[in-house]
């Protein structure tokens, strides 16, 4: 009989409104789900842009690590904060003189070790190192302390998050894709054992688009000129993925989305 384990990894916080609907929602989807550890991406978590030390230590109060994208340096109070925060990642494959790291291991009060890998793809986004190689390396260093391996790939391109999930199939426990803030229909298990979904969303603001007010948004694009977006407040939703695996060989043995959706109201 597999060990079977459980992790809930929640998608791109937005600004206060996103602190506001996991403070809400996160006790329940624990209460009914019970994971064993919580991840959430906290790159837009202060203000919609960046992270905090303050923000940070607000969410690592409610999870237990956090991973980040691009947007994780717009705050430049965020570089010590890197250094100082084990639980903060910063995409592996960003140049090594920048601060901070691209994995972490937690240790489960349950008596086992699980990797959290943050990596950043390409496509359409800044020229990085290659995530595929990155991965390559990281995940063999990882493999020699556990088999449970998260892979958090912050990338824009639905091929390249799908062509990493299946370079890594078998090799790590899931591959979860963020940075669109939209949730993707198409969480499954690869062949060799792989979790693998293209997005898992965000948590903020519902009346929004990707979690700024809308009507900002509409405005960038009628007049193609830069405008200062904001978190939308209306409604939330919080955007997660529960995924069940085998804590001895670190293969998935189920996974799903989980969706709270309140259109109006705090």
């Amino acid at each position: 009989m597999p060990d079977k384990r459980s992790f809930l990894f929640i998608g791109d916080i937005i600004g206060h409104p996103g602190r506001r609907a996991l403070r809400k929602g996160l006790p329940r989807l624990r209460e009914r789900l019970s994971p064993d550890f919580v991840i959430a991406n906290a790159e837009n978590s202060a203000g919609g842009l960046g992270v905090t030390e303050e923000v940070g230590k607000e969410l690592l109060g409610l999870v237990d690590v956090l991973t980040s994208g691009n947007h994780v340096w717009d705050k430049k109070e965020a570089l010590p904060y890197l250094e100082r925060e084990p639980r903060l990642l910063r995409p592996a494959n960003y140049p090594p003189l920048n601060p901070g790291n691209g994995s972490y291991i937690l240790e489960s009060p349950r008596g086992f070790k699980a990797a959290i890998l943050n990596l950043q793809g390409r496509v359409f986004m800044e020229p990085l190192d290659c995530p595929f190689r990155v991965a390559d390396d990281q995940v063999a260093k990882l493999r020699a302390v556990t088999a449970v391996i998260i892979v958090d790939f912050h990338a824009e391109a639905t091929s390249e998050k799908q062509a990493l999930g299946w370079h890594l199939d078998g090799e790590v426990s899931a591959v979860i894709g963020t940075h669109t803030h939209v949730p993707t229909a198409d969480e499954r298990i690869l062949p060799r054992g792989t979790a693998y979904i293209t997005d898992v969303g965000m948590v903020g603001g519902y009346s929004s688009v990707i979690g700024i007010r809308p009507e900002q948004a509409v405005a960038r694009f009628l007049t193609a000129r830069p405008q200062r977006f904001e978190p939308e407040k209306e409604g939330s939703i919080l955007s997660a993925v529960y995924v069940e695996f085998d804590a001895a060989t670190g293969r998935a043995l189920s996974v799903r989305r989980e969706t709270i959706i309140e259109e109006s109201g705090d």
